[in-house]
């Protein structure tokens, strides 16, 4: 099974058995899909490249041609007024056809991702709140014994980095910008009652956890990973760690291009853990991409 997700910042691909339910190989690049779009409302040109740019080099290190293949797109290509040539002109060039899934099943499909690893963790909860903090959205998501109840956000680490000069203004902007979430989470929590744990996925958890192993985009290992434990108050510390570095020093840590939408992300963090409540969280490497295979296994 190979699953390809790309997203408002990054193009991940995952090959997976089936039959011994274990990953064969892996692929990850920025490619920045939303870069421009809240100024413009398009997906422009050079970010249209760097994509094809990035599945051609995933075509040469993993055979696409003798799996199974499904390619799901989200927020970036959901939100852009000119998806349909953005679409045909990959398929043209690759020959990928992706597929723009909704905001709910891209939650249900992050969800199960999510529960899988909790379980190989032997993490037991009855019920938690999931957050997938994506370059264009973030997806809420309530899971409670017998229900679930997500929705997704306009809010992404690419298109609110891009609307404001700097991070001061970030982070004042960042409760009316989240609002929003904020009601959401409110009326669940009151109406469904508390959840024990807060789990978060995507690029800004994982980076944080990273630093706070030791590990940098490079030497970086998802099995480790999994289950980190992060604190509020380390994130403060994590972000004035990623700034004080040199340019170059902060290109290694977080990756080419990434440190400025890291920062951004940082601050919907741990804005998060505000509204939700929580001074703990739980980082989960696995998401989109996993819950597309898992959901190709079935």
């Amino acid at each position: 099974m190979i699953a390809i997700d790309l997203g408002s910042n990054t193009l991940r691909v995952l090959s997976y058995d089936s039959k011994t339910k274990t990953q064969l190989a892996q692929y990850e690049k920025v490619v920045k899909t939303a870069d421009g779009l809240a100024a413009h409302g398009v997906i422009n040109e050079a970010a249209i490249a760097r994509v094809i740019g990035a599945i051609k080099e995933a075509q040469e290190k993993i055979d696409f041609t003798s799996h199974p293949l499904r390619a799901v797109t989200t927020e970036a290509v959901r939100r852009a007024s000119n998806s349909a040539e953005v679409l045909e002109t990959i398929k043209r060039e690759t020959g990928i056809c992706f597929e723009i899934i909704s905001g709910e099943e891209e939650a249900t499909l992050t969800l199960s991702a999510v529960k899988n690893r909790l379980e190989v963790l032997q993490h037991s909860a009855d019920s938690f709140v999931l957050v997938d903090i994506g370059g264009g959205s973030t997806e809420v998501i309530f899971s409670y014994k017998n229900e679930r109840i997500s929705k997704s956000f306009p809010v992404g680490i690419v298109t609110i980095a891009q609307s404001y000069e700097n991070l001061e203004n970030i982070e004042e902007a960042l409760p009316q910008e989240m609002l929003a979430m904020q009601m959401f989470a409110s009326e669940i929590l009151v109406t469904k009652g508390e959840v024990s744990s807060f789990v978060a996925t995507a690029g800004t958890p994982t980076t944080v956890a990273a630093m706070k192993l030791g590990f940098n985009y490079e030497t970086y290992d998802a099995r480790k990973i999994n289950g980190t434990s992060l604190e509020k108050e380390e994130l403060d510390f994590y972000l004035k760690k990623l700034l004080s570095m040199p340019f170059e020093e902060r290109e290694i840590a977080v990756g080419t291009g990434r440190s400025d939408l890291i920062a951004a992300g940082i601050l919907i963090y741990k804005q998060l853990y505000t509204l939700l409540g929580f001074q703990s969280c739980i980082v989960i490497d696995d998401g989109l991409r996993e819950g597309v295979v898992l959901e190709m296994c079935k």
